[in-house]
């Protein structure tokens, strides 16, 4: 069994306001154990989720593809994704890919945080 490259854990801001902590890599392999984590905080009853990529070295394509389903999905039910804290790498794909317009991302995790409470 390979070892895990992606860690999440999970903290209730409120109700609604859920940030979900990633620390590794995010890519083919690893990318579910963020989508369990978001779907269990959806399944909570939470619809804004703030993702603190401040711990994220390195994100592929699969990873930006569930940011792209976890946003459609909190859209849907009237919630908000923001991201938080990407570092250099995972900052410029954002760019590159015109996701960083697609949903904020912001420098800090508090500023995320704050966001996400004010938009309720």
């Amino acid at each position: 069994m390979s070892e895990q490259i992606l860690d999440v854990t999970t903290e209730h801001v409120t109700e609604s306001v859920v940030v979900l902590t990633a620390t590794g890599e995010i890519d083919r392999d690893s990318q579910s154990v963020l989508d369990e984590a978001a779907a269990s905080a959806l399944a909570d009853g939470s619809d804004r989720l703030v993702i603190d990529l401040g711990a994220v070295s390195f994100c592929d394509s699969s990873g930006l593809s569930l940011f792209v389903r976890l946003h459609r999905q909190v859209t849907g039910r009237g919630g908000s994704l923001r991201l938080a804290g990407a570092q250099s790498l995972v900052r410029t794909v954002l760019e590159a890919t015109n996701l960083d317009r697609l949903f904020p991302a912001y420098p800090t995790l508090e500023q995320a945080v704050q966001a996400a409470l004010a938009a309720g």
